[in-house]
Parts: structure tokens; C-alpha cells; sequence
């Protein structure tokens, strides 16, 4: 899916058009080989700049060529995938490519919808300005890193939730979103750290015009990336911690019922030893005895209720 953008200069107002012209936003969701080449002949650009970002395995990055005047930034922007399976959401993040052409045409491309476009494509974002494509380039970075604050604080939220559930019952449910939510954290970590490395690249290597306004914009974003990083690190390590809990409690659980089997064995066995004894074809006490059935049994029940009384005081029946 191909859409384009355009400001005008005069009244700064964005629309939507169907031509191709300098100053334009072009935005790229999925686009088919045919859009691909479409777009490619029309600014005269490589087709693996788009193709790029469409790979998921793709990294946050800066590519130049064209004598500097094509460049790439691929960086990983956070989304949200429903899993069929377990009916669950889980966090994940995919490639975001922002392609400055010439200073002339603004490209972003992505394997998805995502919530940075959205709101780009909604006006949301202050100032949006199509042939300002420095500044539109910062607020995605800011944008971007604000994304990752919010996701961060839901996955906060729901870690909460899971805890004080199992705080009460120990469900495989809650332990498995546990551990999606600990998966998604190490993959947002990692992608905060790759946005990281290109901001600060954006910054100092002075790879695109930046005014003074532009400047602090992008200092804001990275500041905002470093406060992410710290979250989703906390967050990370008291995960971590509270997992290494549950399955150490879980584990002592099990030797507790391990124990209480195994006591419950022995207090049992011990009557059906005695009766084999006196079941056997030889001559036993009691035999003659017409009491001696309800002696063996007494016998049986006294053995088996001291054995009981020590195995608690040892603890084996806690």
C-alpha cells in the first residue's frame, strides 16, 4: 500500500495527493514488487533501500549513498502481536525505514501498520511538515522513543497483575505470560540500545541539516531513549528475579509433596508388612487367640501412628 503526502507551502496545510512532486511523504505499508518499482523509477533510487526495511531481521541502522544524497535510517519501532494460540498479546518490535531522497521526497517504509505512522498519517504529532523532512525525521525519533515508555509501562502493569495471582495460586497461565512478558523485554531492550547507537549517530556525525530547534528536538529523543533503556532494564532485572522465585517455590512445593508422599508410603506399608507376616502359612503369636485378629490389628495401628508421630517430628509430614 502506497499513500502520499503533501504540505503546501503557503498555507501548511497537509494533504493527501496522487502526484508525484518534491516536498512529497510517501508512506509504504506492505508494498507489492510492483509498488516497489513504481516508486523506485519515479525518484531514481536502488530498490534493496526499500527492501531493507521490509526484512524483519533488519537492524537499526544508517546507510548513505548516492553521494550522500540517499540516506537510510532503519530503526525498530515497538507493535503489538495477538497470539492465537494462548489468546495473549505480546510485545515485539519490527523495522521502521525512514529514506531521505535528495531533500526532495520523504519515504517511510514498514513490513506493518504501526502506531508511529498512525499517528504521522493522523496529524497527531505538532508541526508535521512534509518538506521539513529533518524535522519529521526527529519527531519519528521522538515519537518512537515515547512508544516505547508507554509500552513499557503496560508490561509493568501487567507483570503486576500476573504476580498477585500467583501470589495466590500457582497457575501455568500466569507463568507463561510471565515468561512472554520477559521475552518481550529482551527484544525491546535490544532494539532501545540499536536507537540508540543511530540517534546519537544522527547527532554527531551531522548526517542531515539540523537547526537549533532540530537539535534539541533529537537531544529530547534521546533522552527519552536513555529513559526507556533504564526502564525496560529495571524492568528486565525484577522479572527476572520475581521468575527465579516462583521457580524456586514451585520446586520446593514439589520436594514438599515429594516428602508427604513418601511419609504416607512408609505409614501404610507398615500394616501390610505385618499382615504378610501373619498371613504366612507357619505357626505365629496369637495364633490360638480368638482376640488375635484385633491384637494384630492394634499392633499394626499403634506401629503405624508412632511411625507418623516421628516422621512429623522430623518434618516429613509438613
Amino acid at each position: 500500500m502506497i499513500k502520499m503526502y503533501n504540505t503546501d507551502i503557503e498555507t501548511n496545510i497537509t494533504q493527501e495527493t496522487k502526484e508525484f512532486k518534491k516536498g512529497n511523504w510517501i508512506n509504504m505499508i506492505a508494498p507489492t514488487e510492483e509498488e516497489i518499482k513504481k516508486v523506485c523509477q519515479k525518484l531514481k533510487i536502488e530498490e534493496d533501500f526499500i527492501k531493507y526495511s521490509l526484512d524483519i531481521e533488519e537492524k537499526a541502522r544508517i546507510d548513505i549513498e548516492d553521494n550522500d544524497k540517499t540516506i537510510l535510517f532503519i530503526i525498530d519501532v515497538p507493535i503489538i502481536e495477538k497470539d492465537k494460540k494462548n489468546e495473549t498479546e505480546e510485545y515485539t518490535t519490527i523495522p521502521l525505514g525512514v529514506i531521505v531522497v535528495r531533500d526532495d521526497y520523504f519515504i517511510t517504509v514498514s513490513i506493518k501498520k504501526n502506531q508511529i505512522i498512525d499517528e504521522l498519517e493522523k496529524n497527531k504529532l505538532k508541526n508535521i511538515v512534509t518538506y521539513k523532512k529533518s524535522r519529521m525525521l526527529l519527531q519519528i525519533f521522538y515519537k518512537n522513543a515515547s512508544e516505547y515508555l508507554k509500552y513499557l509501562k503496560r508490561i509493568n502493569k501487567e507483570t503486576e497483575i500476573a504476580e498477585s495471582v500467583l501470589k495466590t495460586s500457582l497457575k501455568n497461565k500466569e507463568l507463561l505470560k510471565m515468561l512472554s512478558l520477559e521475552k518481550s523485554l529482551v527484544y525491546i531492550t535490544t532494539s532501545l540500545k540499536s536507537n540508540q547507537l543511530v540517534m546519537e549517530k544522527t547527532l554527531r556525525g551531522k548526517i542531515i541539516k539540523l537547526y537549533e530547534e532540530d537539535e534539541d528536538i533529537l537531544e529530547d529523543a534521546i533522552i527519552e531513549n536513555k529513559q526507556a533503556i533504564e526502564m525496560s532494564q529495571i524492568y528486565s532485572n525484577i522479572l527476572n528475579g520475581t521468575m527465579d522465585a516462583y521457580a524456586s517455590i514451585i520446586s520446593n512445593n514439589l520436594n514438599g509433596v515429594m516428602k508427604f508422599l513418601t511419609s504416607i508410603t512408609i505409614i501404610i506399608a507398615i500394616p501390610t508388612l505385618i499382615s504378610g507376616y501373619w498371613g504366612m502359612n507357619v505357626a505365629v503369636p496369637f495364633q490360638g487367640n480368638p482376640l488375635g485378629f484385633v491384637i494384630v490389628v492394634a499392633i499394626s495401628i499403634v506401629i503405624a501412628v508412632l511411625t507418623m508421630i516421628w516422621l512429623r517430628k522430623k518434618g516429613m509430614m509438613d
